[in-house]
C-alpha cells in the first residue's frame, strides 16, 4: 500500500476486470453482479460518468454515475479499497463527481448497509422517500 496522494481523473474507459477487483477490495461486490461479465460491462458502458482514485497507478478508488449534468446525478457505485479508506478518497470521489455533474446538480445515492454512518460524516443528508423496484433476478 503506498502512502502517495491519490491521483483523480474521469475514466470513461475504465477496465472490466480493474473495476471488478477494486469492487471486491472495496466490499461492494457482495452487492454487484461481479460475475456477471456482459452485465459489468455495460454498467461501465452506459456510466455517464467513471472518477478514479489511483495510488503508484493501481486503481484504489471509483465512483460511477449516471447523470443528466443540470438537475440530477445519481451515484450507482463510490467504491474505495478497504486498505486504503479512511482517507477522504470516497468524499474526494463523491465531490469530483458532483462537481464533474454540475454542482447545481443534486446527488443522490444508495448507502450501502456498512456505509450507511459514513455519508452524515461527510455532510450528506437522508432522504425518507427512496422507493425501489427490483430486477428479476
Amino acid at each position: 500500500m503506498s502512502d502517495s496522494k491519490p491521483e483523480y481523473r474521469r475514466e470513461p474507459n475504465l477496465g472490466t476486470d480493474e473495476f471488478i477487483d477494486v469492487l471486491v477490495r472495496s466490499t461492494l461486490a457482495e452487492r454487484r453482479p461481479v460475475h456477471d461479465l456482459a452485465r459489468i460491462e455495460a454498467m461501465l458502458k452506459h456510466a455517464d460518468l467513471i472518477i478514479t482514485a489511483r495510488s503508484g497507478g493501481r486503481l484504489v478508488g471509483v465512483a460511477r454515475a449516471i447523470t443528466d449534468f443540470s438537475y440530477c446525478v445519481y451515484l450507482s457505485d463510490l467504491a474505495v479499497d478497504v486498505a486504503y479508506q479512511r482517507r477522504g478518497i470516497g468524499r474526494e470521489l463523491i465531490r469530483r463527481t458532483h462537481e464533474a455533474a454540475g454542482s447545481q446538480s443534486m446527488l443522490v445515492l444508495l448507502a450501502a448497509p456498512r456505509a450507511r454512518e459514513y455519508y452524515p460524516h461527510i455532510g450528506m443528508t437522508p432522504h425518507d422517500s427512496c422507493w425501489i423496484a427490483r430486477g428479476t433476478d
